[in-house]
């Protein structure tokens, strides 16, 4: 196997948010083998000289749309399929250059797109694929239009659809399995309305407490969880208690629903920068009048939101959720959490954290021994500058993907 050895640099603590100064790290195929505050010597490695640079952990982005490269879901939804895919290459391929060597798509990706990657046959983050997300009747995943007729939903079968309508406690559990078999790594559920569908109030909650509870027996018998997009505070209790692992937005959370989360042990992905980008792209971007109108009213409570699952000790994930040319914007939701919560904690959301949400501690969102090889070199300190990873004076110098450099 090829050794890499990079030489004397800073390596990033993310748990601690502390840096150990001039730490080599051998890297032996896909995986660290060693870290180590003294010389390693090891002849036959590739050597990386990193003095005085931030050796740290590749990014995790746990809420992307890789396949949403329109920001109006309902006209990606009938796209052809192979232009999707096509269309999703480039967006990989930056959240790659930005430093994401993992993500968990959301709904729309599948285990082709993640096999694709894994393959090397094309660059991007390593995919946690949710298949399509599972939405009821007139959800948010639902993006018919108003009609008198209701015609039968086709996105279980587009490339393009980031759900699939699936209605009944016996419809819900099949929807599962098939998502399950075709190679999705978690289920993502729609339990509240949401802004980027035309039909369902932000304050609706959306399936049944039989339903939830089907959709998480079915996921656990898998070995797996359950995400859940819910934005109130009803609606995010409601689905952690019937087992919901993960909140995605939570945006219009209260205390006393971060505390049933905290008492059941659920996890936050915020995605603030979504609702940033959304206000001054969205329309000329073609995202709907009516989801448009709807961006206000979260916005600004999300950024309040941080404070209050800080407050009851509910631990956040980083998320982006960007759609269409949005996408370049995903590492500005760093700025965002730095200036509420820090700049460790905006990175540990985005790396140890993040593994943790994934079940990867150890795995990934560590610079360690036996963990894989997905490792960034900084020219900076972002726990005293989190500019370093975002904005116009990024200085992201070697992104590394399971031992392979994709950039430097």
């Amino acid at each position: 196997m090829t050794q890499i050895l990079l030489k004397g640099g800073n390596v990033l603590d993310p748990v601690r948010g502390s840096l150990r100064q001039k730490h080599d790290v051998l890297i032996d195929g896909e995986r660290i083998v060693e870290v180590s505050g003294t010389p390693i010597h090891a002849p036959h490695a590739k050597v990386i000289d990193v003095t005085g640079k931030t050796v740290m952990p590749g990014l995790i982005d746990l809420h992307v749309h890789v396949l949403a490269s329109l920001a109006n879901l309902g006209v990606n939804a009938v796209q052809p399929n192979v232009l999707v895919a096509f269309r999703a290459m480039p967006i990989m391929r930056g959240m790659l250059e930005r430093g994401f060597t993992t993500v968990r798509d959301a709904g729309g990706a599948d285990w082709g797109l993640s096999q694709a990657v894994a393959t090397g046959l094309i660059p991007g983050p390593r995919i946690f694929p949710s298949g399509k997300a599972l939405s009821q009747t007139g959800g948010h995943g639902d993006f018919r239009p108003r009609s008198d007729v209701l015609e039968p939903c086709s996105c279980a079968f587009r490339a393009g659809a980031i759900a699939r309508v699936a209605d009944g406690v016996d419809a819900v559990r099949l929807a599962v399995r098939e998502e399950i078999q075709k190679g999705a790594t978690q289920i993502k559920i729609m339990a509240s309305g949401g802004v980027a569908s035309p039909t369902d109030p932000i304050g609706n909650t959306q399936y049944s407490e039989d339903e939830i509870r089907a959709i998480v027996a079915e996921a656990e018998a898998a070995q797996t969880y359950v995400m859940a997009h819910a934005y109130t505070g009803r609606a995010i209790t409601r689905a952690v208690r019937c087992g919901a692992r993960t909140i995605e937005h939570g945006n219009l959370v209260d205390l006393a629903a971060a505390r049933v989360m905290r008492e059941h042990g659920a996890f936050v992905v915020p995605t603030l920068i979504t609702y940033d980008a959304l206000a001054r792209d969205g329309e000329r971007l073609g995202l709907p009048a009516d989801s448009v109108a709807k961006i206000e009213t979260v916005r600004e409570a999300g950024r309040a939101s941080l404070a209050i699952y800080a407050e009851a000790g509910v631990p956040m994930g980083f998320g982006s959720d960007l759609l269409g040319e949005m996408h370049q914007y995903q590492s500005e939701e760093f700025l965002i959490r730095a200036e509420l919560l820090g700049n460790a904690e905006a990175v540990r959301s985005a790396t140890s954290i993040a593994a943790q949400i994934l079940q990867r501690e150890g795995e990934l969102g560590t610079i360690a021994a036996g963990a894989l090889a997905d490792v960034l070199v900084v020219d900076g300190d972002p726990l005293t500058d989190i500019r370093v990873l975002a904005g116009p004076d990024t200085r992201i110098e070697l992104v590394m993907q399971a031992g392979r450099v994709h950039s430097s």
